[in-house]
């Protein structure tokens, strides 16, 4: 992950914690809480099939088939480094065949950096998206065998 800007990183006085200061009072955001709206904000943006590159795709498939383990993880694939007053983030990304993987790139950037400075009150000063993948409908092994289970 690239570092933030010369003389805007800001201090963590709470490793993986950043910390929004009033005179009223504090409010600490847990970096995981960032990376759940990345990844929400991230999987809105049509054209994106799914986060993670293929080793951590692959770990989320088994986690998903076990019991109690909480189903697929909101922030697969987004890493975060959170400041006290900004979050640079870094996705890898799958798309679907046939978008425009710069269009696409725009689109989530623009909803992340938009999510995450309205629900956390971060300043976004970078998004870098690593496209790992393209997903081509009917490739998945489990697509061809739902679409026999249904004939």
């Amino acid at each position: 992950m690239s570092s933030m800007n010369p003389g805007q990183t800001a201090t963590r006085p709470n490793q993986g914690r950043a910390e929004l200061a009033t005179e009223h009072g504090k409010t600490t955001i847990a970096d995981s809480v960032v990376q759940k709206i990345v990844g929400m904000a991230a999987r809105e943006v049509e054209g994106v099939y799914e986060l993670g590159s293929g080793p951590a795709r692959a770990v989320g498939a088994i986690r998903e088939r076990v019991p109690g383990s909480g189903g697929p993880s909101r922030a697969q694939g987004v890493s975060v480094e959170v400041g006290e007053k900004q979050a640079a983030v870094d996705l890898d990304v799958v798309v679907e065949y046939g978008v425009s993987i710069a269009d696409l790139a725009q689109g989530v950037r623009d909803n992340v950096i938009t999510s995450v400075e309205r629900m956390t009150g971060l300043e976004v000063p970078e998004v870098n998206i690593n496209v790992d993948d393209i997903h081509i409908p009917g490739s998945d092994e489990g697509e061809a065998s739902d679409e026999r289970r249904v004939e």
